[in-house]
């Protein structure tokens, strides 16, 4: 792959259940009890997703396995919105966010992330566009901030581990994030969390 970004792994999500659910109104579905979903690492197998997700191993999700989402689309939430408090980056419900890189330009792309054990393959599949739930969840209005930023639905070519941290992103593809205007007006936008 020709293109190679460094990059920062700020969010990793393992979920059991699907927890938007039913109508926003009503809330998200309790977490059972046990591991929480916010994790420092994961483990990936080829084909079947993290282990321990939702959609792990299910064959109608087997190219929306993983979720992987740029933090600046929250960054980007909270500006041109004015929420002031931090966005929980659990509530995106993507399995990876990533800090540094356009994570959207992997949409129908092959790419790897290598966070220290060597590289985990995933091929970029459709949009992971945001819905409704984003207006109760994180900010009213967070639905439509984050249409066209909401990430990509992957599925792991490799086995291998992630962990929160600095890790590598390689691609097909340019990677380096363009600066929106909404950041070019407030620079500390993409520090906001």
């Amino acid at each position: 792959m020709e293109y190679e970004q460094p990059v920062e792994i700020v969010h990793l999500l393992v979920s059991p259940l699907h927890r938007y659910d039913g109508r926003p109104a009503d809330g998200p579905l309790r977490l059972p009890d046990g591991e929480p979903e916010s994790r420092i690492e994961v483990e990936l197998r080829a084909h079947l997703g993290i282990v321990g997700d939702r959609y792990f191993g299910r064959g109608a999700h087997t190219t929306a396995a993983v979720t992987v989402m740029a933090a600046e689309s929250l960054d980007h939430v909270r500006s041109v919105l004015g929420v002031e408090h931090p966005l929980d980056p659990a509530a995106a419900r993507r399995n990876i966010l990533l800090r540094g890189a356009d994570v959207d330009a992997l949409r129908g792309e092959p790419f790897s992330l290598d966070a220290g054990w060597g590289p985990v393959l995933f091929q970029g599949h459709r949009p992971a566009n945001p819905c409704g739930w984003m207006n109760v969840v994180l900010a009213e209005g967070a639905h439509k901030a984050l249409r066209g930023r909401g990430g990509v639905r992957s599925e792991p070519l490799t086995d291998g581990r992630l962990r929160l941290g600095p890790a590598l992103l390689r691609a097909a593809v340019p990677l380096a994030r363009a600066e929106s205007s909404v950041e070019k007006s407030h620079p500390a936008a993409s520090r906001l969390f």
